[in-house]
């Protein structure tokens, strides 16, 4: 349990009401972090979700302004996934974006987010990180999409838009210049990642 005075008392007591008493404080913990999982992340996907994603946001801005840090953000959305879902099925579409989700997990750092965003939108922050490093990163996605068997079975491709944040600029205009990337990405082909200053 950690805290000492809490040991202490439990060490006085009875052992059958000890026993209890640890079993109520394991349950307890269990239930917190069942909680905790479910408030933060995506059913679907296991990644994070979209409101737990605004707040490390939030605290990621507020740390790149105050230690003058770089931070990038990748905006995704997978290529005609009408399509997909017309021609696979919801069931079959859903595993594919599960396929996608732990291609995102195995390919991100640590200090990394990965969040889905919407429908088959997903949103990568990367703290401490230049454009330069965020659009080497994303070409390491794009082949690790690529190289991914399911996916290239069922032709499912991305397309991405990469920026990086700029000093004391509203977070609103930080995530508009990834989407116009993004945009930009699926009117000229789609399967690539175009990065805007």
């Amino acid at each position: 349990m950690g805290d000492k005075k809490i040991e202490d008392k439990l060490h006085a007591l009875d052992p059958r009401f000890r026993k209890k008493i640890q079993d109520l404080f394991e349950s307890i913990n269990e239930s917190v972090s069942m909680l905790y999982e479910v408030a933060t992340h995506d059913e679907k996907t296991g990644l994070s979700n979209n409101k737990f994603f605004e707040t490390i946001l939030d605290m990621e801005i507020e740390k790149a302004k105050r230690e003058q840090e770089k931070l990038s953000l990748i905006l995704i959305d997978i290529d005609f996934f009408k399509k997909i879902n017309d021609t696979y099925g919801h069931i079959k579409a859903d595993e594919l974006l599960k396929v996608l989700a732990n291609v995102l997990k195995k390919t991100i750092r640590r200090s990394d987010i990965a969040a889905r965003f919407g429908g088959e939108e997903f949103v990568i922050l990367l703290p401490e990180t230049n454009l330069k490093k965020a659009i080497h990163f994303a070409a390491r996605l794009g082949t690790a999409i690529h190289s991914n068997s399911i996916l290239k079975k069922h032709h499912l491709t991305v397309s991405g838009g990469v920026t990086e944040y700029k000093p004391n600029e509203k977070k609103k205009r930080f995530k508009e210049r990834a989407d116009k990337a993004l945009y930009h990405a699926k009117q000229t082909g789609r399967d690539k990642f175009i990065a805007k200053e």
